[in-house]
């Protein structure tokens, strides 16, 4: 059994200007031990998926429509608040996406770190304070029995990060939602951070979710990649399948806009257009405005996500009708 199905999840943010369908009918699901990625353009739904699982969406505005996501036999969606607070922070973890803003600058790193010990596994604050200071050490970060006892600002962006890793890491989690983790870090600290969950999720047995918009970057991390346009899954298969063998246009679109395949000297390839606003009605694919392959039926047809091969699955009309 999965240790993580989503089905039909819907989660759409109530405003003023209209109803935002930030997560449109979302299904997947996730293997005990296995990396999935979660990629595509910013505003394409999936932080919200994520946070809809985490049950962090703020509600007013944002509301769950419909869905289930079963975690080990417990709809997390429809759970109790006892029953979510025993999951969430013990079982699942997750590391978000801005490491300058995600720690509480009036507390010491050491308070922020032990907490989940002392709520979920009740030990005592100095047995609490050990395991903060091997967490610190196990993600590289040197002279911990001192360092712990910091205040944020006292540590640069690359290592609130880790301390962020450390934090979601040392309840030993079965599943770690990676969102973005190393977006605000330069490219020599973010290959460090990389190294460093994938050797976490060899030692912890654990399964992670990594949302990215950087094809790239998942490349050599994840098992299998979900690519999201629009708050729907577009494409999804395993990794070697999604680069070497993309279907959907706009898998093939971000695949093209990867720098380092871009031929020396010429100009960078970039999607034109801009995503959808998802506050209006969409009637056929979203892509189709932007798509270099659109036809006529692709503006009224809205189309299915369908099985192209076993575990390859797309969502682009031409491409099931194999025209292109």
């Amino acid at each position: 059994m999965s240790l993580l199905t989503v089905k039909d999840l819907r989660t759409y943010f109530h405003t003023r200007n209209g109803v935002y369908r930030a997560v449109d009918g979302v299904d997947f699901h996730l293997e005990r031990g296995e990396t999935l990625g979660i990629v595509g353009e910013s505003g394409s739904g999936k932080s919200v998926t994520c946070y809809s699982i985490m049950g962090l969406v703020p509600q007013p505005p944002g509301r769950i429509e419909s869905g289930t996501a079963m975690f080990d036999g417990v709809d997390l969606l429809h759970c109790t608040p006892r029953e979510a607070r025993a999951i969430r922070g013990k079982r699942v973890s997750m590391i978000f996406q801005d490491p300058m803003t995600s720690l509480n600058p009036y507390l010491r790193i050491s308070e922020q770190l032990i907490e989940p010990l002392l709520i979920h596994e009740k030990i005592s604050k100095a047995d609490a304070l050990q395991r903060g200071r091997e967490a610190l050490e196990a993600v590289g970060i040197n002279d911990a029995a001192r360092r712990i006892h910091y205040y944020p600002h006292e540590f640069s962006g690359g290592m609130r990060q880790r301390v962020m890793i450390a934090m979601a890491l040392i309840t030993k989690p079965e599943l770690l939602i990676a969102d973005e983790p190393t977006t605000a870090l330069d490219v020599t600290v973010q290959a460090q951070i990389l190294e460093l969950i994938k050797k976490m999720q060899q030692e912890l047995g654990m399964a992670v979710i990594f949302i990215t918009h950087d094809l790239g970057v998942v490349s050599g991390l994840c098992d299998r990649v979900m690519v999201m346009y629009a708050g729907r899954i577009v494409e999804s298969a395993d990794t070697r399948t999604l680069f070497y063998q993309p279907k959907h246009p706009y898998t093939r679109a971000l695949h093209r806009s990867i720098p380092s395949l871009q031929a020396k000297g010429r100009e960078l390839f970039t999607i034109p257009g801009m995503p959808p606003d998802v506050s209006k009605p969409i009637a056929g694919c979203a892509f189709a405005p932007r798509c270099e392959f659109a036809a006529d039926r692709c503006l009224l047809t809205d189309p299915p996500l369908a099985e192209w091969q076993p575990g390859h699955r797309q969502a682009c009309l031409r491409v099931q009708a194999g025209e292109i």
